[in-house]
């Protein structure tokens, strides 16, 4: 639910990463945050521990622009990936607004992402969200490992685990080298944007 204050003309819009383990959230946003660093008014925190990446979130809010008059603000959020922080990512998801699903391409990963997406479905249900109305983007990451043999599944195999029947947006991506990152996230702000709208004034 977006954060909306009427007296400033303000509204706090919360995009969560989401997925397994070592998919390449924190990448995301580490791209994200090197691209738009004259954009971003806040320092990236990242708590990382010895066996994962992120622990808690990271925190990047940047400035859109107005809708309907309001100056718009979006906090980008990442989840711990490891099953055992499951506590942790649902808090996460807390007050969410819109979700990127990032998943593993690699084919040794298929079964964590469906196990990861699931896992955010029941999550969801906790604060009683619908993760089929909420704003969500697939994003197939780590598509660059096919080109040192590492062994990766075709995007229909994914479209097929994940998202045939959200049927939501879906990328082809390279977190590590910017590939679709981008456009990734551009289509999460419009879809969320839009979803939101009708909650101004």
């Amino acid at each position: 639910m977006a954060l909306i204050n009427v007296k400033t003309k303000e509204v706090q819009i919360k995009i969560v990463y989401y997925g397994p383990g070592r998919g390449g959230k924190t990448t995301n946003l580490e791209y994200i945050n090197h691209t738009y660093r004259d954009q971003i008014k806040t320092e990236m925190v990242s708590l990382k521990t010895h066996d994962d990446r992120t622990l808690f979130f990271d925190f990047l809010p940047f400035d859109v622009g107005r809708i309907k008059g309001f100056d718009v603000t979006i906090q980008l959020y990442t989840v711990p990936g490891q099953v055992k922080y499951n506590a942790t990512r649902r808090l996460v998801l807390r007050g969410v607004d819109g979700i990127v699903f990032v998943a593993d391409v690699q084919k040794a990963q298929r079964a964590k992402n469906i196990e990861s997406l699931n896992q955010m479905y029941e999550n969801l249900e906790t604060y009683n969200l619908d993760l089929f109305k909420m704003p969500v983007v697939m994003q197939y990451n780590k598509v660059d490992l096919g080109k040192s043999n590492t062994p990766i599944l075709a995007s229909e195999i994914l479209q097929r685990d994940l998202n045939s029947i959200l049927r939501v947006p879906a990328f082809e991506a390279s977190a590590i080298t910017g590939g679709n990152v981008i456009p990734t996230l551009k289509k999460i702000i419009s879809i969320t944007l839009a979803s939101i709208q009708d909650q101004l004034f």
